[in-house]
């Protein structure tokens, strides 16, 4: 190819390509430009031919760009030339726009000049950051949604608890409800059992009574009176027992403190459980108190210990002693009551306090089954405790623990 073929292909390659092409002088002087750098820095080729390159460049660039060229021409340290690397230049206008700066070194004849290939980064730095505007929405609209979700989640692990919590409630009342299903067909079965002996002694004694109108059978009447008596009361204990366990199944009974004497209540109740004692039956009353007063549920406290002293004798034999001993300190009173009755098999303990329990060798003596399981649960509203002994055929002892309120608690 001549050389006039060379330079027209030459130039119309340098006048055609779209990224901007500027050669400089080893002083930095702009020797050549073509129209797309004309075009990316707002000049005309007159304006730019001639001056020295840094004029297309912004602080700190345009102070320090002589010293560049100086540098490596002095020293041949490459920092710029062959390699690529984003700069910023300045239009004339006196905006700024990223570019890609490309710088090679060609030696010629009359010396060396450098080629500045400039590639405008503009519209690919508007993407990168219309990217990040993007992420960045991306990611706010993410949190949010997490946010939400988050909110959502918890939500439905609230109404998740609610739903167990009502489903729990629900167990509960049905659980209830059949506890008192329960209660009213041993109750049925009770009073179709218990109340029918004790009717019958009535009724009959009632017409017996009937018939002897003569003085000479007043022994015979007072003996069908106390049968009478004896019924009433052994129904009166029936019907106490089960008002007493709907009250506490009701929530009716609180725990209400009171002042008062331990050693007075139970000296009360000795002489009221003195009334229903079997023959030859003696409730030996062991105080080991002090005179001081007490701070207590005395109300609960009395229907514990007339229950436990009135089973001791309902299942004792005739002449057969109670031994009641009571104690207490600033922190509780303790008190226990062994008889020497028929005693619980041992093989029946663990059920003592269950609801409607009897064990197999109370053969015909009465009972609901209730006692035990009242005393339970008024002990349990007392904070108290109860343990017991007891061996078949010897005799039961119960040991009760109940803690006292302070003044300051109440």
């Amino acid at each position: 190819m001549d050389t006039t073929k060379h330079d027209r292909l030459y130039a119309s390659i340098f006048n055609t390509v779209i990224d901007g092409v500027i050669t400089i002088s080893e002083r930095g002087l702009i020797q050549t430009v073509n129209p797309a750098a004309c075009k990316l820095f707002g000049y005309t080729a007159s304006d730019m031919i001639g001056q020295k390159v840094n004029m297309l460049m912004p602080d700190p660039h345009h102070t320090d760009h002589d010293g560049y060229i100086h540098n490596y021409v002095s020293t041949g340290e490459k920092k710029i030339i062959g390699l690529g690397r984003e700069v910023t230049g300045k239009r004339k206008d006196g905006t700024l726009f990223p570019f890609r700066l490309a710088i090679s070194e060609v030696l010629l004849d009359t010396g060396r000049i450098f080629t500045g290939i400039i590639h405008d980064l503009t519209e690919q730095k508007k993407a990168e950051e219309r990217i990040l505007e993007i992420n960045e929405q991306l990611e706010r609209r993410v949190t949010k949604r997490t946010e939400e979700l988050s909110d959502v989640v918890n939500k439905l692990i609230q109404t998740n608890k609610q739903l167990e919590q009502k489903e729990l409630e629900l167990i509960a009342s049905l659980d209830k409800e059949r506890e008192l299903s329960e209660l009213k067909s041993r109750f049925i079965s009770i009073a179709s059992h218990e109340f029918r002996t004790p009717l019958s002694t009535i009724l009959s004694s009632a017409s017996l009574i009937a018939r002897y109108t003569e003085t000479e059978t007043q022994e015979k009447r007072v003996r069908h009176i106390n049968r009478i008596k004896t019924s009433v009361k052994n129904l009166t204990d029936i019907l106490n027992d089960f008002l007493s366990l709907s009250k506490l199944e009701e929530g009716k009974v609180e725990n209400i403190p009171t002042h008062f004497h331990l050693a007075d209540l139970c000296e009360e109740i000795i002489e009221h459980i003195g009334t229903i004692l079997k023959k030859g039956q003696q409730v030996i009353l062991i105080n080991k108190t002090t005179n001081s007063e007490i701070l207590a549920d005395g109300k609960s406290l009395r229907n514990v210990i007339i229950n436990l002293l009135s089973n001791a004798s309902k299942y004792s034999a005739e002449d057969k002693n109670i031994l009641f001993t009571i104690e207490h300190d600033d922190q509780a009173v303790r008190f226990s009551i062994k008889d020497e009755g028929i005693g619980i098999p041992a093989d029946e303990q663990q059920h003592l306090f269950t609801r409607f329990f009897r064990a197999n060798n109370v053969s015909n003596i009465q009972g609901t089954g209730l006692g035990l399981n009242i005393v339970k649960r008024y002990l349990d509203l007392m904070g108290g405790k109860i343990e017991f002994e007891s061996e078949e055929g010897i005799g039961t002892k119960f040991k009760v623990y109940i803690p006292l309120t302070n003044d300051n608690e109440t």
